[in-house]
């Protein structure tokens, strides 16, 4: 396989069709990038080729997003505990048996419950605007909390504007000093996927899982602290939905994680690829094998 060349690829698991990116070496350390919403694998589309010159790459859509399948909500529960179910078929049929993982967003209760189950697999962990602590959670989530106290009707009505192409265009753009660094065809393409028939529907039900999550979060520290996996904390200090104060939280388990800021919004690699690209490369030599 060609290491500078990123092939799109698809494998059954589970009886779904799920997409992914590999680039690099598979001989080399294999880091999974796990995406967050509403976004797909198509976010490290600039990462992928700063991180394969030196490692094995591979970033799969989930389930729902992107170029996987997103089968009828009565046929599959959309749960991170089956996002997560998913991925652990997925890396189990790609034969991963070590690797570090990149969370973001909805990809760190993912990529966390795969840590929590599979801790000899493990060798580092990268958060990028991944929250992990109830610390991190900012206002934004008021309206979506008051649905987990309140699952009714009228509560989830009231979050169709989160699968709105404003809202889209907001995750893109708040806390982003040079608006000119924002690549139009990354919100178009994720609003092109929400807006695919019953959709809205998917992703409300994936908002109301969310709260299994925060349960969760002890169960993560636990893990943290237990193990105290290498940890590289970037994170875009102007996000509207997860604060610099969830960042900092990681550091009472994990002591000797690193954690830089930069000045920018929740999708930190468009505006800071160069950047966290960078650190990761730092990073993933200090790894074990």
């Amino acid at each position: 396989m060609g290491n500078y060349s990123i092939h799109y690829q698809k494998i059954q698991v589970n009886g779904l069709s799920i997409f992914y990116r590999e680039a690099g070496d598979a001989t080399k350390p294999t880091l999974l990038l796990l995406h967050g919403y509403p976004t797909s694998s198509h976010m490290f589309r600039n990462l992928i080729p700063i991180l394969s010159k030196d490692h094995h790459i591979i970033a799969p859509d989930l389930p729902g997003f992107g170029f996987s399948d997103a089968p009828d909500r009565q046929q599959f529960s959309y749960t991170f505990d089956q996002l997560a179910k998913m991925m652990q078929s997925f890396i189990d049929q790609l034969e991963i048996k070590r690797f570090a993982v990149y969370v973001f967003d909805y990809g760190a209760p993912v990529g966390f419950r795969l840590a929590m189950n599979n801790p000899e697999k493990i060798t580092g962990i990268i958060s990028q605007n991944g929250n992990a602590y109830a610390e991190g959670l900012s206002h934004a989530w008021d309206p979506i909390q008051r649905y987990w106290n309140e699952p009714t009707e009228a509560n989830r009505i009231t979050l169709r504007d989160f699968v709105s192409k404003e809202t889209t265009w907001f995750q893109y753009h708040q806390g982003v000093s040079d608006p000119t660094l924002i690549a139009p065809e990354t919100y178009t393409l994720d609003q092109q996927f929400l807006d695919r028939p019953d959709n809205i529907e998917i992703q409300l039900d994936l908002v109301k899982d969310y709260k299994t999550n925060i349960v969760l979060y002890p169960r993560f520290h636990e893990y943290f602290r237990k193990y105290q996996p290498k940890t590289l904390l970037v994170w875009g200090n102007k996000d509207p939905y997860f604060l610099p104060q969830g960042a900092e939280a990681y550091q009472k388990d994990l002591p000797n994680a690193r954690l830089i800021f930069y000045n920018t919004g929740h999708f930190a690699l468009e505006t800071h690829v160069t950047e966290i690209g960078t650190e990761i490369l730092t990073f993933m030599t200090t790894l074990p094998e």
